[in-house]
């Protein structure tokens, strides 16, 4: 990458020494300027987002648990308990977000660097796994201010 930023300032000089010798040349040096800028930020835009392959993905998982609705405070509080337990076993490549009960579901977002350790958690948890989907994108009504 600092090569890239230092092409750049070589560049630059090129350009400015260029327009002091012939002012008609300033329009091609901008365009040659804005060009080594754009190739940069391409640049840097593929270093990171080969950094964020092995980052952690978000996750909807959809667990099937007739009469979840009813749990009572205390039976949240043990599974989410048995949850925090199998995780930190697990490691950091797993991380539960939060979870919203209904009537015979339990809807889990998660952060997990694959499918498979959301598969692991389920097992080792003893909890259903009934559909996973990745999540690519939030909305909210905050999006459309924005």
């Amino acid at each position: 990458m600092y090569e890239i930023i230092f092409e750049v300032l070589k560049n630059l000089k090129l350009i400015i020494m260029t327009t002091l010798i012939n002012p008609r040349n300033l329009f091609l040096a901008i365009l040659l300027f804005v060009g080594y800028t754009a190739g940069a930020q391409t640049a840097v835009q593929k270093l990171s987002s080969t950094k964020n392959d092995t980052t952690m993905k978000t996750y909807l998982i959809e667990r099937d648990i007739p009469q979840a609705g009813k749990f009572t405070a205390a039976d949240l509080k043990g599974i989410a308990q048995k949850s925090n337990s199998v995780l930190k076993d697990m490691g950091p490549d797993i991380k539960w977000i939060e979870s919203y009960v209904t009537g015979d579901k339990i809807f889990c977002v998660y952060q997990a660097k694959n499918e498979e350790l959301i598969k692991e958690h389920g097992s080792k948890g003893g909890f259903p796994v009934t559909k996973i989907t990745q999540i690519g994108s939030v909305i909210s009504p905050a999006t459309a201010e924005q």
